[in-house]
């Protein structure tokens, strides 16, 4: 990933655009591999787990609810 986004940065980004950015999906991260892995990178690397399935439509409305409560906690 770190080699392609440096040829995009060279070869594809045209002057008054952002750095490329790379997104790894993962069926499933080990933890200590992804850091290991992308530690120390100046490009900025993405590892993320995700879903074939979404979650119980109950389940996202919580999630949703709770992450709202801790931004306004914040302010």
């Amino acid at each position: 990933m770190h080699l392609y986004l440096n040829y995009a940065a060279d070869h594809w980004t045209h002057p008054d655009e952002n750095p490329p950015v790379g997104i790894i999906l993962c069926a499933a991260k080990g933890e200590s591999l992804v850091r290991y892995a992308t530690s120390n990178l100046s490009n900025k690397v993405l590892v993320r787990e995700y879903l074939t399935v979404l979650p119980d439509e109950k389940l996202i409305a919580d999630e949703i609810e709770k992450t709202r409560r801790e931004v306004e906690a914040r302010n």
